[in-house]
């Protein structure tokens, strides 16, 4: 493998998925606009995360034929190369696209990968790159991650979260999680 100065991380993002999930599961409601990922500071971690440089991949569904522009037009500002996808109604076109990615980077023999993501669907995928020693994260709020996700941190798989490691945020979200005893501050309850 080439020095890590040479080499990409692939930070792969499922834009429906980080959404769906900020917005059902964490919200419960349509985010506010300072309550959305700042991904600016995303492809800044993926660049810090191996001192690499990172080439940040938004993946979109454009299957109703609208795109959200400004935002498209935002990503691309930041240097991201935003993929919108369409196809048939009963196809998960992003999860298909995504999927095509990971295999393609395991095929070019070179780069690390960075999912944004909480599904299970590209299991195969994180395991043909972690069995051929790449270094694989996956970027998103831990506690809806998938748990055969989580079991591949055995193997390799790092997991970062969107919020406490990456500083995403612009304003802390309601979220529910296990204290570390050390960081437990009983003031932030009171």
């Amino acid at each position: 493998m080439e020095s890590s100065n040479k080499q990409t991380t692939y930070l792969v993002v499922d834009g429906e998925n980080i959404d769906a999930t900020l917005g059902l599961s964490v919200l419960d409601r349509r985010p506010n606009p300072e309550e959305r990922p700042r991904w600016d500071r995303v492809l800044e971690c993926a660049h810090g995360r191996w001192g690499q440089r990172a080439k940040g991949l938004f993946f979109l569904n454009g299957s109703s034929g609208f795109l959200p522009m400004g935002f498209v037009q935002a990503l691309t500002a930041m240097d991201y190369s935003v993929i919108p996808l369409s196809g048939p109604a009963d196809m998960k076109v992003v999860d298909v696209g995504l999927q095509r990615t990971m295999d393609a980077i395991a095929q070019i023999g070179t780069g690390d990968v960075i999912l944004a993501s909480h599904d299970a669907d590209f299991l195969p995928q994180i395991e043909t790159l972690l069995d051929q020693g790449r270094r694989v994260a996956v970027m998103c709020f831990k506690e809806f991650l998938s748990s055969q996700l989580h079991e591949l941190e055995e193997r390799g798989l790092e997991i970062i979260d969107l919020e406490y490691d990456v500083h995403a945020f612009q304003v802390r979200l309601p979220r529910l999680h296990i204290i570390d005893i050390d960081d437990f501050d009983p003031m932030s309850f009171l």
